[in-house]
């Protein structure tokens, strides 16, 4: 009997676990401006959930995560969608526009990645580390039921492996989230008399794992990054513009990081991932031509390279570029920009379709580099954001009476482009997961288009609800219940770009900045590769730049401890055995505490209450150390394990 795969069941059970993480990812997004990946978590759920069935496999396992995953990465849309609300153009979501964005610039985000599978995949040494991660977790569930002939104790050993790593990560997580141990420690300091610097580090396990997935060079690549933000840029720039006294002395510090800084980066990322796409375009190429003939592989039966078939994906991009059409004339229509209404939908089309392919090119390659979680998103709503509000102004001169409005329409659009980025950001890493388990990248791009519609219909409602409890940052949250504003950091940023572009004030020189360091970056790495000493791929520079310390140093740590543990392994009795207990070590952590940040999403949702598990005061003086102490005891503790079991 065939092995069941893309099953009613399966995608049911993807599309109810879409609405648990959708919901977190929102809420947490919106909250921090961070948002996790749920496919580790949505395999777990889906193994624990199937194993009570005796016909499921490790295939029908892997639909259900890569439906859920696909819902919950579109949640990222938050990213600028609230952006009409902030400069008050919306008042609320209308679900209909709402809903019609995420699945038109979604379901594009899924077909502009087919042609770049085989580039990005199959053929690519892109370590895809939460690909990576999902593969494992589902391998060893598998495993642990009987589904493959692995030795039944090394399944089992694998499996306790997870589970060490998982429990470690989320006992971290929870006892952090009780205040007992400090989740993060951050700080200003200065720099002679008037230069400043700070420090953000973050004791996360799962960003630990992340970092030893993802190997030592994207590692190395972040640490340069943050090295150029935090002991270069900042300082030099505090100089520049110095504190006025001691009290303003962190406000100022980190308003020039976030107000400069990012936008270095922006411009880094934004050089490398041009540069990225130039090189890619062969082998990009060469998938189109690839795609055309796989889709005459059913003949043969080779399923797992076979996509949608091309008919398909053209009467589907047709469909989705006809939303586009409908939803930028309506809102064209419905304003003061009614006469340029057939004007403004003909420059919105080929911005979508053109910018949007682009980006999920860019976007595959970021989460193939450093994982979904960790890909810059907001950096590329940045770069969206400008393009999409300068065209618009040359096509339409801005005045006093139409600014609003265009800034409306540049937002409204880019977010289309936008939902195009979060799902091709997510796309090629679960078809990662799906080459690593045997799976059929035709039937997961259809459990993808899936999950674009679940997550469409639930992110509306959510946000609705969002809006009117609590409101946003710089909104005008007139009958809103919360005094204290959701902060939705990105899409505060996105919103003041775009009336930066449309009113003519903004300040393009750390962009440009930005270009030329993403330049020598790009040249410093083709010098490294080519006297054979590594790599240090510009765009993991590029994000160590513009994401924040803390999002960044647990993950070089990971890298830096991974390829120490590595090369310890390849000594032991079993080294093929230390690696994939490593891997399996690294999913478990990344599983923990992507697990225990849904649970305590909804804490805090259900609460009302930043912290809703704390049992001290937030000044609890021996946080700090206990949260370092922590951290590093479980991460020796579980090296030592493994490496242990690879010499028994």
């Amino acid at each position: 009997m065939a092995t069941k795969e893309l099953t009613l069941r399966g995608l049911i059970l993807g599309a109810l676990i879409t609405t648990v993480f959708t919901a977190a990812n929102v809420y947490l997004g919106l909250k921090v401006g961070l948002t996790f990946s749920s496919s580790i978590p949505a395999a777990v759920i889906s193994m624990a959930i199937l194993s009570a069935v005796r016909d499921s496999s490790i295939l029908e396992n892997n639909i259900v995560q890569t439906v859920a995953s696909a819902a919950g990465t579109l949640s990222s849309i938050i990213f600028v969608l609230p952006g009409l609300v902030i400069v008050g153009w919306w008042t609320g979501f209308p679900f209909w526009q709402s809903f019609l964005i995420c699945v038109a610039g979604g379901v594009l985000g899924v077909l502009f990645t087919i042609p770049l599978r085989r580039a990005l995949v199959t053929n690519s040494d892109l370590p895809y580390p939460e690909g990576v991660a999902a593969a494992e977790v589902l391998k060893v569930g598998s495993s642990a039921r009987g589904d493959s002939a692995a030795d039944a104790s090394e399944a089992r050993e694998g499996l306790t492996a997870v589970i060490l790593g998982a429990i470690a990560s989320a006992g971290l997580a929870i006892v952090s989230a009780t205040r007992i141990l400090a989740a993060e420690v951050s700080g200003v300091f200065r720099l002679g008399a008037t230069a400043a610097s700070g420090y953000s580090v973050a004791w996360s396990l799962a960003l630990f794992g992340a970092g030893h997935l993802v190997g030592i060079a994207v590692g190395m690549a972040m640490l340069m990054g943050f090295f150029i933000a935090w002991v270069v840029a900042v300082p030099i720039l505090t100089h520049l513009h110095p504190a006025v006294d001691a009290a303003s002395l962190t406000s100022n510090t980190m308003m020039i990081w976030r107000t400069q800084v990012r936008f270095l980066g922006a411009g880094a990322i934004g050089v490398s991932a041009i540069f990225t796409l130039a090189t890619l375009a062969k082998p990009v190429i060469a998938g189109l031509v690839n795609t055309l003939r796989a889709s005459q592989a059913v003949a043969t039966g080779d399923e797992t390279d076979r996509d949608i078939s091309p008919s398909w994906i053209v009467g589907l991009a047709v469909v989705c570029m006809a939303m586009t059409a409908g939803l930028a004339w309506s809102f064209a229509s419905a304003s003061s920009l009614a006469p340029h209404a057939l004007v403004l939908t003909l420059v919105a089309v080929p911005f979508v379709f053109i910018v949007g392919f682009l980006i999920a090119g860019v976007s595959g390659f970021m989460a193939g580099l450093i994982g979904a979680s960790n890909s810059p998103l907001s950096g590329i709503g940045i770069l969206g954001i400008v393009t999409c509000a300068s065209i618009v102004t040359l096509v339409i001169a801005p005045t006093p009476e139409n600014r609003p409005v265009l800034v409306a329409f540049a937002l409204f659009i880019t977010a289309i482009v936008f939902a195009c980025a979060t799902i091709s950001n997510d796309n090629l890493q679960d078809l990662k997961t799906g080459q690593l388990v045997g799976a059929s990248p035709r039937r997961q791009q259809i459990a993808l288009i899936v999950g674009v519609a679940a997550g469409a219909a639930v992110i509306p409602s959510v946000l609705n609800l969002l809006a009117k409890a609590y409101g946003f940052a710089g909104a005008p949250n007139i009958g809103v219940v919360s005094q204290n504003p959701l902060p939705a950091p990105q899409a505060t940023l996105i919103s003041a770009l775009a009336q930066g572009v449309v009113g003519g004030n903004l300040d393009w020189k750390m962009i440009g900045i930005g270009g030329v360091v993403g330049v020598l970056l790009i040249a410093l790495n083709a010098a490294l590769k080519s006297t054979k000493r590594g790599s240090l791929p510009p765009l993991a520079v590029g994000i160590g730049i513009y994401l924040p310390m803390s999002a960044t140093f647990a993950v070089v740590v990971g890298a830096v401890v991974g390829h120490w543990y590595n090369g310890r392994a390849a000594r032991t009795a079993h080294p093929a055995r230390a690696e994939r207990l490593g891997t399996l070590v690294a999913s478990g952590l990344i599983v923990g505490e992507s697990l225990f940040g849904v649970l305590n999403a909804g804490l805090i949702v259900a609460f009302a209450n930043d912290a809703p598990l704390a049992l001290v005061p937030e000044s609890f003086a021996a946080a700090n150390a206990l949260g370092l102490l922590g951290f590093s005891a479980l991460v020796f503790a579980l090296y030592r394990w493994m490496l242990q079991r690879s010499v028994a």
